[in-house]
């Protein structure tokens, strides 16, 4: 099975980015400290603590994630509501950064957000309830092979009683 190699990928591939997003506000809230300018009247002080803080939160959501990510490899099931919840915020949040760098840093950076957001759509989706021969439903397009209902199988469907003159 190829879904938990993924899972463990995603996992790496989202712990691995949010050292690289902590480090790297960390690094432009020194830059902004060390310049000791404002911009538009706002303290740089300020400026420089919101970019380490936010770095660190950040990073922190994308850990959470990766958490998620690894746990769904480990045990070889679908995360639970709060894992899910974590996952499709990340896959939105890449769809979002991935349009974003498209114009700002370029079209690799855009291929890395894109590979991240298949990684972690492929776990969720990998992961998610399957629909076995148990779960189907009689009539519900899964059974039988005589071409009746257009090729779905199934029963045909009844017409209705006619109205009674009374």
């Amino acid at each position: 099975m190829v879904r938990r190699p993924v899972a463990w990928v995603a996992a790496i591939v989202l712990f691995v980015e949010a050292v690289g997003i902590a480090l790297l506000n960390w690094f432009l809230g020194e830059v902004v400290d060390r310049q000791d300018m404002s911009l538009a009247g706002l303290d740089s002080d300020m400026m420089s603590a919101s970019s380490k803080i936010g770095g660190l939160v950040f990073g922190l959501y994308f850990a959470l994630c990766g958490v998620a990510a690894l746990l769904a490899g480990v045990r070889n099931r679908a995360p639970g509501v709060f894992g899910r919840v974590l996952l499709i915020s990340a896959a939105v949040v890449h769809g979002l950064l991935g349009a974003f760098t498209v114009g700002l840093v370029g079209w690799g950076a855009f291929a890395f957000m894109m590979v991240v957001l298949g990684l972690i759509v492929f776990t969720l989706l990998a992961f998610g309830p399957a629909a076995g021969p148990a779960d189907a439903a009689p009539g519900d397009g899964s059974g039988g092979v005589d071409g009746a209902n257009g090729g779905k199988g199934g029963a045909p469907v009844a017409a209705p009683p006619a109205p009674s003159a009374s």
